[in-house]
């Protein structure tokens, strides 16, 4: 019941919104501003680009609001927003790092990464060790899945969102996303090796 009056009240703030009342959209901001944000980090592991995005998603929501025509819900809309945005951030991230890292000297062609030192452990050395293998091994393994790959996998594990919303924030079914998580998960599990 409560939950119909919760719905009832975001309904009711997105028509106001659309009819232009700038109190309401202030409200729909303060409603999803936390749950975008946490999105966004969690996918670009940057909190700058999580801050960008976040502007960026509820500058689009402003514009388009007046097209939002309550066939799905309000926040598959918005993530669906948030979610594109971040994929072609990540797909600009990649062809720069690519583009950024690799260097050619009089030795050939070096990986800028391969030369950076290892930050000194800290309290127990060996366990600092592993537990930075992992958080490495981890990056990279992520770095490595597609962007849409890499989107399923943290939605399902970082947000925990179900498979049917992922499906429906991304615009496929969820058979399509179960797929696409299960890709994910093998990649993972490969590529983490002695780790799993």
């Amino acid at each position: 019941m409560a939950q119909a009056a919760v719905q009832m009240d975001e309904s009711e703030l997105i028509r106001s919104a659309q009819r232009g009342d700038q109190e309401a959209f202030e409200q729909l901001v303060r409603l999803y501003d936390q749950n975008v944000l946490r999105l966004a980090y969690n996918l670009l592991r940057s909190t700058e680009d999580a801050h960008d995005i976040y502007q960026e998603a509820f500058l689009r929501v402003h514009k388009n609001l007046h097209n939002f025509r309550f066939d799905c819900s309000f926040h598959t809309w918005l993530y669906r927003i948030v979610t594109n945005l971040c994929l072609d951030a990540l797909r600009k991230r990649r062809v720069r790092r690519e583009e950024s890292s690799v260097v050619e000297t009089s030795e050939g062609v070096v990986n800028r990464m391969d030369t950076v030192e290892e930050e000194r452990a800290h309290g127990d050395p060996q366990r600092q060790l592993l537990s930075n293998q992992l958080g490495e091994k981890i990056r990279e393994v992520l770095s490595s899945l597609t962007p849409r790959e890499r989107t399923v996998f943290e939605m399902r594990h970082y947000q925990g969102l179900r498979l049917k919303t992922i499906g429906e924030i991304l615009g496929t079914s969820e058979e399509a996303a179960k797929n696409c998580l299960f890709r994910a998960t093998q990649k993972m599990r490969a590529g983490l090796g002695d780790f799993v």
